[in-house]
């Protein structure tokens, strides 16, 4: 089977996000199970290629062969979409190019693929222009595609006035293809086009066809039937285990608890908070926005504050960042602020922690909670999308705490009754080497996408 795997970030040459995560780690999982992948993506600034052509260069990771669509005007920049002003203006211009361009170096490198595997709205015109401009196309007669949802509420809408960029006919700009509240949505035609599309857990696919999460998008996603499904996604354990981690402290693993304590010591030194193991501490690593629960977090945190020990790290939302600050310089002692992306940071969060925050307003399927556990680091979530999947509470033979009302009130209830665990250090011992045993690898979930290529080819 062949697969040409289509992402706008993917680690580790690009990444802002866990699309990127999933689009590094699934290639090479789906590589090992016999598929012949190859992955494209944009050429960005500061990637450093093994081969360069005129439009494309070409790097081997791990024996999976990445091409990256180059066009210096469009992709050699510091953001992937944006500034902290906003998206760049021409998002619709450089993704649609992208899009174009992997058809024809498809082509080049003679890859003809049984699937086209996309990945939310950046690349969701391949779906549209396989059955539109490579309809009679030979070379690509017997491909499907299939779309991966990340995160539905990033659509990729734009003026209806560049729908000419584009470069079909303006006959798809209808209420059944691309047609959005008379704008563009590129995520829409991507769904209407796809032969399947599937998105990051299998409750976040219902959620998603309904009023509440649907983004507007809901009775399109309806209208897939039985061409919908959720695959759980998983995580990197070569890249997340206390065992090989080289950016934490202190090395550990199930049998090596103890050092996780010498961990939270030297993390709490390092950020100036009172050094003791009693000290409840509470980590996040997240996107600062809505989404995320940082309303309700921010509510909370006050409380929270005056008991127990939080560090935050990510960026966001502007408006986050200025409440942020302020609880920061109320509360030196016991908040950390770290208001930046620092991949050595991350990891020292999941490691010296005791528990890592997840207040999810939504959430399609998130990592963080499948990383924390590797970590010992217990996982306190709203219970919502793909934190429904994977965290069950303690009191139901669990190893996490969830909340089901979206509130600040209820965020607080839930973190002190994971304090009252914590304190109990033989429950809570036996908690941590519980959830280390978990496992959420990319093996079972690349057999999951196998499945779904072959329902596409054969059903």
């Amino acid at each position: 089977m062949k697969v040409a795997f289509c992402s706008s970030e993917v680690f580790p040459f690009a990444k802002t996000g866990g699309l990127a995560d999933v689009s590094g780690a699934l290639p090479l999982a789906l590589k090992r199970k016999g598929v012949d992948v190859k992955v494209f993506m944009p050429l960005y600034k500061n990637i450093k290629p093994q081969k360069t052509f005129n439009e494309y260069a070409v790097t081997k990771y791990e024996d999976v062969e990445f091409f990256f669509i180059r066009e210096d005007n469009y992709f050699l920049r510091d953001g992937l979409y944006g500034t902290i002003s906003g998206d760049y203006p021409d998002n619709l211009e450089r993704f649609s190019f992208f899009s174009k361009k992997v058809f024809k170096i498809m082509k080049e490198i003679n890859f003809k693929p049984d699937i086209i595997h996309v990945n939310d709205w950046q690349t969701s015109l391949i779906c549209v222009y396989l059955k539109t401009l490579f309809k009679e196309d030979l070379f690509f007669k017997n491909t499907k595609s299939i779309l991966t949802i990340h995160n539905l509420a990033y659509q990729g809408i734009f003026e209806k006035e560049k729908f000419p960029i584009i470069g079909i006919g303006w006959e798809y700009f209808n209420m059944h293809q691309l047609e959005f509240y008379d704008k563009i949505n590129l995520l829409k035609g991507g769904i209407v086009f796809s032969d399947m599309v599937n998105t990051v857990s299998p409750e976040y696919a219902k959620q998603i066809q309904t009023k509440e999460f649907g983004c507007g998008l809901q009775d399109v996603l309806k209208e897939k039937g039985e061409r919908l499904c959720g695959i759980l996604n998983a995580i990197d354990y070569k890249i997340w285990n206390p065992a090989t981690d080289n950016l934490i402290y202190k090395k550990y693993s199930k049998n090596t608890l103890d050092r996780k304590v010498i961990n939270k010591k030297m993390f709490q030194k390092e950020l100036g908070l009172k050094v003791s193991k009693d000290c409840f501490l509470l980590g996040m690593v997240s996107r600062l926005a809505e989404q995320k629960g940082i309303d309700i977090l921010s509510l909370s945190l006050p409380s929270l504050l005056k008991k127990y020990q939080v560090v935050i790290l990510g960026v966001g939302e502007e408006e986050y960042h200025i409440i942020l600050k302020k609880i920061a310089n109320k509360f030196k002692s016991s908040f950390s602020l770290n208001l930046k992306f620092d991949e050595t940071l991350a990891h020292k969060i999941y490691a010296s922690c005791d528990c890592f925050l997840m207040p999810s307003k939504f959430e399609p399927c998130g990592l963080s909670q499948m990383i924390s556990y590797k970590y010992a680091t217990i996982p306190i979530v709203h219970h919502t999308g793909g934190l429904v999947d994977t965290v069950v509470d303690v009191e139901n033979g669990g190893g996490g705490f969830a909340f089901s009302v979206y509130s600040e009130q209820e965020l607080i209830k839930t973190v002190d009754r994971a304090y009252n665990f914590f304190i109990d250090k033989k429950r809570w011992q036996t908690l941590m080497k519980k959830v280390t045993d978990y496992n959420f690898s990319w093996e079972t979930a690349a057999s999951s996408y196998i499945q779904m290529y072959n329902k596409v080819l054969y059903t």
